[in-house]
């Protein structure tokens, strides 16, 4: 089934697979990397708010750095105000540096209250939806698919895995029914954005789109859209934000952990 016909979820945000209906002491803790850039903390609060309205549970945001709150602060303020557990959710896109060491480090120690981790987002065809929904929102719907071609742009990393997720992505998009896609990366090893863009009109696609794989604005979603624009792609999807399905994605990941 093509992916552009799942993106109508009943209500505001399609129901998750499992409930997270959890004790009353249960929290969510939702840590992202974290940005000097306002927009970056505004989009991912609005995440954390649809998040709190659909899975029924206390729900914080926290930040590795850049931002406020810290992650120690957000899970002392949990326990401070009654949770007898606490859910973290990575809101991080591949087990990278920042899942890996990052992440742990900050949540060593001893919080009084059992602390468990969800996997990191990255994986789920619920990111390929939300992306489709960001490209069909920017203009570049299904009417055009078989003359329009895609680069899923990254911010980047030296890690190969990251870079194999991102490129897992593109194949999903490309059985999804565009032409061609892409993947690339703002910084690290790999295609940038703007040279995908060029290589894409080289092999006679018409119609080029750029869609950022990654969470909310900040310095390198910056970068990726400047590359955009510097290359001529006609499409540039907005960052993939409170979509509802990525609301959906956070609550099933903390849903799982509740329910175990």
């Amino acid at each position: 089934m093509p992916v552009g016909r799942t993106l109508a979820p009943h209500g505001p945000y399609a129901r998750p697979a499992v409930r997270a209906a959890g004790p009353d002491g249960t929290a969510l803790v939702l840590v992202a990397h974290g940005s000097r850039d306002p927009r970056h903390s505004a989009t991912l609060r609005g995440l954390a708010d649809g998040v709190r309205s659909l899975a029924g549970l206390r729900t914080r945001i926290a930040f590795l750095e850049f931002d406020r709150p810290g992650v120690a602060d957000a899970l002392g303020a949990a326990v401070a105000a009654g949770a007898d557990r606490v859910v973290v959710v990575p809101l991080l896109l591949s087990r990278a540096y920042h899942a890996t060491t990052d992440l742990p480090a900050a949540l060593a120690g001893d919080w009084g209250v059992p602390v468990h981790t969800t996997d990191v987002l990255g994986g789920s065809p619920l990111l390929v939806t939300a992306l489709e929904r960001r490209l069909l929102e920017a203009g570049s719907g299904p009417s055009g698919r078989d003359s329009s071609g895609v680069v899923v742009a990254a911010t980047g990393s030296r890690d190969a895995g990251a870079r194999a997720s991102v490129a897992a992505v593109a194949r999903a998009l490309r059985r999804a029914g565009r032409r061609d896609v892409l993947p690339a990366y703002v910084t690290g090893p790999g295609r940038r954005p703007g040279d995908a863009v060029r290589e894409l009109r080289a092999r006679g696609v018409r119609r080029v789109a750029v869609a950022p794989y990654v969470l909310a604005p900040g310095l390198l979603p910056d970068r990726i859209a400047a590359e955009a624009a510097e290359a001529g792609a006609d499409v540039l999807a907005a960052p993939l934000g409170a979509a509802p399905e990525l609301v959906r994605l956070v609550v099933e990941r903390g849903a799982g952990a509740v329910a175990g």
